[in-house]
């Protein structure tokens, strides 16, 4: 590789680090503790729901609906959610089909007495102050387009950094930090172990949180493109109103009667973003752990309780979904996310040393600094005092 070739690529390692490192090192550091985000709320809030028989009978969703409706008045049903581990469903409601956030109400209802367990708030506690500074920091999608930017020129970063490191690092044993040499030389030494230690989780965290921001923009293409083309027929109809609403229960059947061994994990009811204005979209799941982060949605008539269409999500719908848990380490319990947790804090570190070395960079030309990286680090005679 020429000089010039090298010196371009440190031009570019150095850039992109430089833009983006303040805000990979935020979203590393937020990003720790909600790798064990359901762990940390357990512990915190504990389980209101009353203790009854194992066999005890679940009612009928119409049921859940209606107890949500009547906490509220006024409001219609936008969601419903199936709790994995317990006979909850929360229930959504918000005074229009395009509510915003501080408009809808989340209920946790036990699915065994239709009654209200709590109000949950996914905006309250520090928690979900992380979460939004993780997401978006509280700018929303012009906030989450900008951190997905900044996870572009973080991964070109990774990718630059290798093309500049690894030759000059050949001529070291894996994993040598030469503690006898100058703090620099032992921060550089550190700081490139771990880089290489960390390449593929830091690119594959890094890649997945790009897709993560870009979730609404692929919902709206979703949405104009395969949803648009399986409901066809209903262009020009009236939108089903709340009133007209057919059984929840016969459509979730429905549903499931059209994808055997599949469970629903949630209903968007007619008018919000995950479905029509004619249709409940029952999103089912497969059973088996490879096909359980796999969503279909099956889209019912609201009105009459017929089955319209089904269609398996695209390939750029079934990376954002792949993506999400995989960005978090939510794949295989807990020893995953202990692990997740590791690389994050050794990314943590290959960042703070980032920033250190560039703090502490003398005023040298980059063919100095390259006849450095040639010599493993060590400084040029002359090219900077004695640390």
């Amino acid at each position: 590789m020429t000089n010039r070739t090298i010196k371009s690529w440190y031009l570019v390692h150095k850039w992109t680090s430089l833009v983006c490192t303040v805000f990979a090192l935020m979203l590393c550091l937020t990003g720790l503790p909600l790798i064990f985000h359901d762990e940390i709320d357990g512990a915190f809030a504990p389980d209101r729901l009353p203790a009854m028989a194992a066999d005890a009978p679940l009612l009928p969703l119409d049921r859940m609906v209606a107890a949500a409706k009547a906490l509220y008045p006024g409001e219609r049903p936008l969601f419903l959610s199936f709790d994995e581990d317990r006979p909850v469903v929360n229930v959504t409601t918000g005074p229009h089909a395009l509510a915003g956030r501080s408009e809808m109400h989340i209920t946790a209802i036990d699915r065994r007495t239709a009654r209200k367990i709590e109000e949950l708030d996914e905006d309250r506690g520090v928690m979900a102050f992380i979460l939004r500074l993780h997401v978006d920091m509280f700018l929303g999608l012009p906030g989450k387009l900008f951190l997905g930017f900044m996870g572009v020129l973080f991964f070109i970063a990774i990718v630059s950094g290798v093309v500049v490191y690894a030759p000059f690092m050949r001529r070291l044993k894996f994993g040598t930090v030469r503690v006898g040499r100058s703090k620099r030389v032992k921060w550089l030494d550190a700081h490139n172990m771990l880089g290489i230690v960390t390449l593929m989780w830091l690119s594959v965290v890094g890649l997945t949180g790009v897709i993560n921001t870009l979730a609404e923009p692929l919902v709206d293409i979703w949405r104009a493109d395969q949803l648009t083309s399986l409901t066809g027929g209903y262009a020009g109809k009236d939108p089903v109103s709340p009133a007209d609403f057919t059984s929840l229960d016969g459509a979730v059947a429905t549903a499931i009667g059209h994808a055997p061994g599949t469970t629903p994990q949630f209903v968007a009811f007619p008018g919000v973003r995950f479905t029509t204005q004619h249709h409940y979209a029952v999103w089912l799941k497969g059973a088996t752990p490879a096909t359980r982060q796999i969503l279909t949605p099956a889209l019912v008539d609201a009105r009459t309780g017929a089955f319209t269409a089904m269609r398996t999500m695209p390939w750029y719908m079934l990376a954002l979904r792949l993506s999400q848990p995989l960005h978090f380490g939510d794949y295989a319990g807990v020893p995953l996310k202990i692990l997740w947790a590791l690389l994050d804090l050794a990314a943590i570190v290959v960042l703070g040393s980032g920033l250190y070395l560039w703090l502490g960079k003398r005023r040298t030309s980059i063919e100095t600094r390259l006849r450095e990286l040639r010599r493993g680090g060590e400084p040029v005679r002359g090219s900077m005092p004695a640390e």
